[in-house]
């Protein structure tokens, strides 16, 4: 691991209490932790404070308990993603978020963590069918940065009881607590895939379309939309030639031909459509969740913008001005925009076309200088305020954890 900018080399524990003895020195001489997995995602949210002392949890590793019968497996947080999708894959089972690797996009090295796909709450193309982290994690343990460890939920999907902390780990970015441990429910993967891929829509015929899949019974688990200059740069060679609209069907083999076929004709379109099988169809899919299309040159800024499905088309040509490249996932519901970061990545203009339509935009990359001026998210308000900060001053008292990685003052 590379020294800080102080020429430190990051604190690096084995143990939860090893963390806790960190912790609780940090908090005791006010000194900044920066929480970081193997680092790949450490270019998402704002710089922590350039006088922060980086904590590796790298260390807290390993799977601990590994149930294909009960459908759950925990492991340490530090513990490498391939590591955990290979364990899961011996017994013919899966992750259902379906875990981005931001590597490509983000221009970073290192294996990620499953603790940082749950302190950033990233989720890929499959969340609209089998839900975001949220849905999957049903166990944490971390350090609070009261330098206690504690436990949230457990190895059941019913070990719920008063609030539910497993929760609100997701997406903190590290802001309550350092996660030592994690526990998911995981369910079979479909023995075969297939893609149908309809060309040459525009965005709007694109979402209608996706949207027509998704309501149908045939069990789509993807549905995304490449606009032509986004498939060109496709590394799947049947996807180069103009705008393409991927839906995905997983399954039984028999059960994947007939659900093809059905699908096909009830999209009832004229369209052109290619089918993708297995192999294709998971590069095609790989491409989509690591957002690998919108990597180019690294000054340019990307957004994520959540927004209703029907909105997505409408939301882009709001920003055409922009020249946005765009990906879209979740049926429409997710937009990927990549657009010159200028001095501050257009921010006022990309969120209020987003909250215009009802969603919230996110600054995914960006310079350095203009991550440091433009808050990650549109920082709270109200009641969400309030709450957000008593959350942190009860996790968090002396707000060493992460200070400033969501918002500039938490």
């Amino acid at each position: 691991m590379a020294p800080d900018a102080a020429g430190r080399q990051p604190l690096a524990p084995e143990t939860p209490d090893a963390l806790a003895d960190i912790v609780r020195a940090a908090a005791a001489d006010g000194t900044p932790l920066d929480l970081m997995g193997s680092g790949t995602r450490r270019g998402l949210g704002r710089p922590v404070a350039g006088n922060a002392r980086t904590v590796s949890l790298r260390g807290l590793m390993g799977v601990r308990q590994y149930s294909p019968t009960e459908l759950y497996i925990t492991v340490g947080a530090g513990t490498p993603l391939a590591e955990v999708a290979a364990t899961l894959a011996e017994k013919g089972q899966g992750l259902l978020f379906e875990p981005p690797d931001l590597r490509t996009l983000l221009g970073s090295a290192g294996e990620p963590t499953i603790g940082g796909a749950v302190a950033t709450g990233f989720a890929g193309p499959a969340r609209i069918a089998g839900g975001g982290i949220r849905d999957s994690l049903i166990g944490v343990e971390m350090v609070t940065g009261r330098a206690e460890a504690i436990r949230s939920g457990g190895r059941v999907m019913k070990n719920v009881t008063g609030y539910d902390l497993t929760k609100l780990t997701v997406g903190s970015f590290g802001t309550l607590g350092a996660l030592t441990e994690v526990t998911f429910k995981v369910l079979p993967t479909p023995r075969r895939m297939a893609t149908l891929a309809v060309r040459g829509l525009g965005d709007g015929d694109a979402r209608a379309l996706m949207s027509l899949a998704l309501a149908s019974p045939y069990e789509v688990t993807g549905a995304a939309h490449l606009p032509a200059a986004i498939a060109a740069r496709s590394e799947v060679a049947a996807l180069t030639d103009g705008a393409a609209t991927l839906l995905r069907l997983g399954g039984f083999a028999e059960s994947i031909d007939y659900r093809v076929g059905e699908l096909t004709d009830h999209l009832e379109t004229a369209a052109q459509i290619d089918v993708l099988d297995d192999d294709a169809s998971a590069a095609a899919w790989a491409e989509v969740r690591d957002v690998r299309a919108l990597a180019g040159p690294p000054d340019r800024a990307v957004w994520r913008i959540s927004v209703k499905p029907t909105a997505g088309p409408e939301v882009v040509a709001r920003l055409a001005d922009l020249l946005p490249d765009v990906l879209y996932d979740w049926g429409g519901g997710l937009v990927w925009l990549s657009l010159e970061a200028g001095e501050d990545a257009a921010a006022s203009v990309v969120r209020g076309a987003a909250e215009a339509a009802g969603g919230t935009a996110m600054l995914v990359r960006a310079p350095d200088g203009v991550r440091a001026a433009i808050p990650f998210q549109a920082p709270p308000t109200g009641a969400l305020a309030t709450v957000i900060a008593r959350l942190k001053s009860a996790f968090d008292p002396a707000g060493v954890l992460n200070p400033g990685r969501l918002y500039p003052e938490t």
